[in-house]
């Protein structure tokens, strides 16, 4: 089956350039998920009301998103939380502007202050530690609107519905097995400040995976495609009960 929407192409050309990430996104979530509409986003008061209680100016990649699809819980906050304009903060160290939360609180994704007029800045992760004197703002991504692609593409994989699954165990073999049959994604590993090699994306038949190195997630267009891929890369799925 062919779709209009080529995922490899359009990914390649929007980790180079902040618009093409914006049409990256528009592209597959009407293919994977459901067409943005014009209520999907955070209206212009919303976001000068957040400006003004922060007293900071919004790098531009951080309103257009929120403007084009900030409401859209379902691209953003199926497992880790996107913050609204009306929750975003400064942290308790005045380091950086958070626009992210862990689910479970464990992690917090932020712009350092210093770099908020840059139109697209980098963003950093800061874990949550039992000694807040070694919490430190590590590197993510270097540009915000890669961020966004990692949050929607992220959040697509932990929809709760019939159409994503996990798989926790798996070997050598399965990796061999995913790197033979599917096609790499052209999207650079996070977190970019370590040393070991991060997530990594690859595309199937009508699937999507992240390699998270101790975990493969997927989501297929339609059921049929994840049972392929189930029977592809055996294994103890999560939501495999055929």
């Amino acid at each position: 089956m062919t779709h209009e929407f080529d995922m490899a192409r359009s990914l390649a050309t929007a980790a180079e350039d902040r618009g093409a990430a914006w049409v990256f996104i528009r592209g597959f979530v009407a293919d994977w998920v459901k067409a943005l509409g014009d209520d999907d986003g955070w209206d212009e008061t919303d976001l000068v009301a957040a400006e003004e209680r922060l007293g900071v100016q919004l790098p531009s990649a951080l309103r257009e998103a929120y403007l084009l699809f900030g409401r859209r819980r379902d691209l953003t906050s199926n497992h880790d939380l996107l913050l609204g304009p009306s929750e975003l903060y400064v942290d308790e160290a005045g380091e950086a502007l958070v626009f992210r939360h862990e689910n479970q609180g464990a992690a917090s994704w932020g712009i350092r202050l210093g770099e908020l007029m840059d139109e697209d800045p980098a963003v950093f992760i800061r874990a949550d530690l039992a000694d807040k004197a070694a919490e430190r703002w590590e590197g993510w991504l270097e540009r915000l609107s890669l961020c966004f692609i990692e949050i929607v593409l992220s959040e697509a994989l932990q929809a709760d519905n019939e159409l994503c699954d996990f798989l926790g165990d798996f070997d050598d073999d399965t990796l061999a097995l995913l790197e033979q049959n599917c096609t790499r994604l052209p999207f650079p590993p996070c977190p970019s400040s370590e040393k070991e090699p991060g997530t990594r994306w690859f595309l199937g038949a009508d699937v999507l995976l992240r390699d998270d190195g101790i975990a493969l997630l997927a989501r297929g267009r339609t059921e049929a495609a994840l049972d392929s891929l189930r029977d592809l890369l055996p294994g103890d799925w999560l939501n495999d009960f055929r």
